[in-house]
C-alpha cells in the first residue's frame, strides 16, 4: 500500500511514517502545507491519503478542505483524516453522501499500530472507518444522550454499534467482543429496531444506514 502523509507536525509526520515503513507501508510523498496537497496527489495517487485536520496555510479545517477536494478529484484514493479533538462535524463533513474509502481517527489511535494499520487496509478496501468514540459524540448528541434512543440501548448495544459505524462485519464485533455470532446479531436486530432503521445484509449499508440517521 502507498500512502500520502499530511502533517504539519515534522516530529509527528516522522514518527508516523517510521511506523508505517515498519509494517510495510509506503509513504510516497510527505507535505505540511494542505495547499500543497491536491497538486501532490494529482502528480501521483496513492492509495489512501492520511491528513490532519487542522494545518497550514490557515490552521483552521485546511487539511479537511483539501481531502474533501481530492475525494472529488480522485474518488479511487482512500481518505483517512486524523484529527487531536472529537469534532463530530468535521466526521460528517468528510462522508458527505457517499461513506466509501473514508475514515476518521482521533490522533490518539495512531499508537496502536495494529488499529491505525487495520483502519488503512479498511479504508483502501472502500469501507467507512470511524473513530468509535466519534461515533458516540454523535450517538449521544442526535438523541440527546441517554435520555434519547441511545439511553434505550444497553452498555454492550452500544458498544455493538460503535463498532458497527466503524464498519465491522458481525464477525470481528464478535471477536472483539468476545461474543459468539448469534450473539452479535441479536445486539444488531435489537439496534435497528430500537433506532427506527431497517435491517441491511450488506455490511457496508449498515453503516450508511447509522451514518444517515446521525445526520438526520
Amino acid at each position: 500500500m502507498r500512502v500520502v502523509l499530511a502533517e504539519d507536525s515534522v516530529l509527528f509526520r516522522q514518527g508516523l511514517a517510521r511506523l508505517l515503513a515498519d509494517v510495510g507501508i509506503t509513504v510516497a510523498a510527505e507535505t505540511g502545507d494542505a495547499a500543497a496537497l491536491p497538486a501532490l496527489i494529482a502528480a501521483d495517487p496513492p492509495d489512501v491519503l492520511i491528513a490532519d485536520v487542522r494545518m497550514p496555510p490557515g490552521h483552521g479545517a485546511d487539511g479537511l478542505d483539501a481531502a474533501r477536494l481530492v475525494r472529488e478529484r480522485h474518488p479511487d484514493v482512500g481518505v483517512l483524516v486524523l484529527s487531536h479533538h472529537i469534532e463530530a462535524h468535521h466526521a460528517i463533513g468528510l462522508l458527505g453522501d457517499d461513506a466509501r474509502g473514508v475514515g476518521y481517527l482521533l490522533k490518539d489511535r495512531v499508537s496502536d499500530v495494529a488499529e491505525l494499520t487495520d483502519a488503512l487496509h479498511r479504508v483502501n478496501a472502500g469501507a467507512a472507518v470511524i473513530d468509535p468514540e466519534v461515533v458516540i459524540r454523535l450517538v449521544g448528541g442526535r438523541n440527546g444522550g441517554r435520555g434519547g434512543a441511545l439511553g434505550r440501548l444497553s452498555e454492550r448495544e452500544r458498544q455493538v454499534l460503535a463498532l458497527m459505524a466503524e464498519g465491522r462485519s458481525n464477525q470481528a464485533i464478535g471477536r472483539r467482543l468476545h461474543l459468539s455470532p448469534k450473539t452479535v446479531e441479536s445486539h444488531v436486530r435489537g439496534i435497528f429496531e430500537r433506532l427506527g432503521l431497517p435491517v441491511a445484509a450488506d455490511d457496508h449499508r449498515r453503516v450508511l444506514a447509522v451514518l444517515t440517521y446521525l445526520r438526520s
